[in-house]
């Protein structure tokens, strides 16, 4: 969800970066950080469109247009897709935009980012038992046809960049964001209309310097908000889900930042990192409806409600030799409450309960090169998580559940031959409860000790590449998911699967190429999120075979 308006589909590149962030991009990066970046105006003239389907009546295409005219550049990229959809009454429309100017000047440069998207979405829910996922028919079912998510954002930035005397560096970033989605609540009983938006206005800033093997930075953002929240019941009243209004609630926003860090070489081939980030948060919020139980539904009244959390980093890379890196951290990654985690409450429940969720990470890694044939990362963590905020089987706030998160991972990309390249990523991790909670069902009381629900401890993604000739490449790709349990007791599971896809890529021409893949070849009855509520194994079902077939034209 976080991720349906980014415009990854004509990104430069997707950076990821692993377990808490730091002091750099601030509260919320808990898990970790997926950044997709927009692509900067090449230095010549270059035009792309790209068109494709596939068997699951999907079509995609996108098309950029890039150049540079002195010390000004520009690019503007688009893409839209239209589905049927998999499943019966499901699918999907979607387009976005996103265009780039660039002024360079003599010590002086201005970045300017605009982006749209609009989203158009007809979505499917569960489908019950596992013979059902099994059956090539009704596992595209859907019980809820009318269920449907529509949103529309925007976003503008543009980034002031000083080289000024000394060697020190200055990047300051206006910005404005404009967010607006609804749908309805087809996976509650109540089927309610959820409508909610916000605007926001903001600044980031970033000082940068290297003083004698000593590179020192620091910035402070700044951010206010708008946003409102509406739940509205059509349908009569069913249990404590009352017929009529919700919530309908507006709150303002200020969040404040100050980060500082340093690196510094220490010689010997030790490197060391040290950062710092304070992120304060104030919300405004105003009630537009009357205060009070409906239901099951508490609205508070008006209240003004302030956070602050502290996000320390700190890190040791050496380098024995050129082509080995072995490196050690510890980070604190802090999430302050979200609104709908104080304002959307349910009878017996206060906003005074939530709090900042923090999580305490340490990683130990190491990386190693051998010349253009061997890359290799190996990677074990190991993380607390405090203050995690969920709801529960009974449908009701959980703001003080733990959990802890224990693992290693591999990355390794292997040249086989001149034509041949063995790339796979593999994690092995263990995402557990660490504390109790009893519900209304004994298959979702938690236990300390048990497994997440629904975090399988097994991942693996593995590539083999083949490239006989400039024009021409080939990719057989595994994609394994292993099991893991559907509810809380961990007395119901999942057993996982195993996907095989492949692609191809051929140049018709010196601008023209054509590429195909089949994904799933083995046709397997999969789902994409399995779990087990109310007595019954749930599925969301993944796609069968699937063909696709595309062209892309680049000058």
């Amino acid at each position: 969800n976080g991720l349906f308006d980014s415009h990854y589909e004509i990104a430069s590149a997707i950076a990821i970066v692993r377990g808490p962030s730091g002091a750099v991009y601030g509260a919320n990066a808990i898990h970790g950080v997926i950044n997709v970046l927009t692509p900067a105006p090449g230095e010549d003239p270059s035009r792309l469109f790209e068109m494709s389907g596939d068997t699951q009546d999907r079509y995609k295409w996108k098309g950029t247009v890039s150049g540079v005219h002195e010390r000004q550049g520009f690019f503007i990229g688009a893409s839209a897709v239209s589905e049927a959809g998999y499943r019966r009454d499901a699918g999907l429309d979607q387009q976005k935009l996103t265009l780039r100017h660039v002024v360079d000047g003599d010590g002086v440069a201005l970045d300017t980012i605009f982006s749209f998207d609009n989203l158009e979405q007809e979505t499917a829910g569960f489908i019950f038992g596992a013979d059902v996922l099994h059956d090539r028919e009704r596992r595209k079912d859907n019980a809820y046809p009318m269920a449907y998510r529509d949103g529309k954002s925007a976003r503008l930035q543009s980034t002031l960049t000083l080289d000024l005397a000394g060697g020190t560096q200055v990047k300051i970033t206006p910005y404005a964001r404009w967010n607006r989605l609804e749908f309805p609540q087809h996976f509650l009983p109540s089927n309610a209309l959820e409508e909610n938006g916000h605007w926001s206005v903001g600044v980031q800033s970033l000082a940068w310097r290297e003083l004698a093997g000593v590179s020192v930075y620091g910035g402070v953002d700044a951010e206010y908000t708008s946003g409102w929240l509406r739940e509205f019941q059509s349908q009569p009243t069913i249990f404590s889900y009352t017929q009529g209004l919700h919530y309908d609630y507006e709150v303002d926003a200020i969040n404040a930042s100050g980060f500082v860090g340093a690196d510094i070489k220490a010689g010997a081939g030790f490197t060391l990192s040290g950062a710092v980030r304070v992120d304060g948060a104030i919300y405004d919020y105003k009630n537009r409806t009357d205060s009070g139980v409906v239901g099951r539904f508490l609205r508070p009244d008006d209240q003004t409600d302030s956070f602050v959390t502290a996000s320390p980093k700190f890190s040791v890379r050496y380098e024995p030799r050129e082509n080995v890196t072995l490196h050690a951290s510890y980070a604190r990654g802090a999430r302050p409450p979200q609104t709908t985690d104080l304002y959307r409450l349910q009878i017996n429940q206060t906003g005074a309960q939530a709090r900042p969720e923090t999580i305490d990470a340490f990683e130990l890694s190491t990386r190693v090169r051998a010349g253009d044939w061997l890359n290799l990362t190996l990677a074990g963590f190991y993380m607390n998580k405090n203050n995690f905020f969920f709801r529960d089987a009974d449908g009701f706030n959980v703001s003080n559940g733990k959990t802890r998160h224990v693992g290693v991972e591999a990355d390794i990309r292997m040249a086989l031959h001149d034509t041949l390249t063995l790339s796979s990523a593999v994690t092995y991790a263990e995402h557990t409860y660490r504390f109790d909670r009893i519900t209304g069902s004994s298959s979702e009381t938690i236990t300390s000790g048990d497994d997440v629900d629904t975090a399988p401890r097994v991942l693996a993604n593995t590539r083999l590449e083949w490239r006989p000739v400039d024009a021409l490449t080939a990719e057989a790709e595994w994609v394994s998911v292993g099991r893991y349990f559907t509810d809380a007791a961990n007395a119901h599971e999942y057993g996982g699967h195993n996907l095989l896809n492949l692609r191809a890529q051929a140049a018709l021409t010196g601008s023209l190429a054509a590429f195909v893949s089949i994904r799933n070849v083995t046709n397997a009855f999969y789902a994409e999120r399995a779990d087990f509520a109310f007595g019954n194994d749930r599925y969301f079902p993944g796609e069968t075979r699937t063909f696709a077939f595309g062209i892309r034209n680049a000058h």
